[in-house]
């Protein structure tokens, strides 16, 4: 009896640790794909209407899919090339912001296929590649693209430029090797646009 008593003792503390350290492991990879995916992780959630596990389901499959994706490097010549023509539409989104936004759109989809991810065809495979090496800044990809071909205000495209600039500081920024993950300064926090808006377009910003 004794000896049934201590065998029930073993299989019940090997089960607890067992279970504890299961619970260690989903709570440790939920942290890395927190730290990972910022806040597409919580736009995750929200789209699985607040099932944590569906949501980390689907990251952890874009991990498998894109996460040994190696982002090749830009030769100086069209570095220069890319911030020439982003300064370019940045003007002409003062005349003109829905063809701003339109062409802004193409640039980073080009961009991003330079730097090695999926084809800019083919957007929704282009930006998941994307949430895996660059999560804190593919928000303003995806409404830039939105507003590139939707019928949106004014103010709203202005936004849209505004976030995507932080994805085209990233890709043009990053090269392969020396990758700082953290969210840059530009745009500022504030959403403040990095270009003066001036003339009919402005709506009286001057920032």
């Amino acid at each position: 009896m004794f000896t049934v008593v201590i065998i029930a003792m073993i299989v019940i503390g090997f089960a607890t640790l067992l279970y504890l350290g299961r619970g260690r492991g989903r709570s440790s990879g939920r942290r890395g794909l927190k730290r990972r995916f910022g806040p597409e992780y919580d736009r995750a959630v929200a789209r699985h209407d607040g099932d944590v596990r569906a949501a980390e389901h689907e990251l952890g499959e874009r991990v498998q899919q894109h996460g040994s994706l190696r982002e090749l490097p830009l030769s100086s010549e069209a570095r220069e090339h890319y911030v020439t023509e982003w300064a370019a539409v940045q003007e002409q989104f003062v005349e003109s912001p829905q063809q701003a936004v339109t062409e802004a759109d193409a640039l980073l989809a080009r961009l991003a296929k330079d730097r090695g991810f999926p084809d800019g065809e083919q957007f929704e495979e282009q930006l998941t590649a994307l949430s895996v090496h660059h999560a804190h800044f593919v928000q303003g990809y995806r409404s830039m693209h939105r507003a590139a071909r939707d019928r949106s205000g004014t103010e709203e495209m202005r936004e849209a430029m505004v976030e995507a600039r932080g994805l085209f500081e990233a890709l043009i920024t990053e090269q392969s090797g020396n990758r700082d993950r953290s969210r840059p300064s530009s745009p500022d926090d504030q959403g403040h646009a990095p270009w003066p808006l001036t003339g009919r377009h402005a709506k009286g910003r001057n920032t």
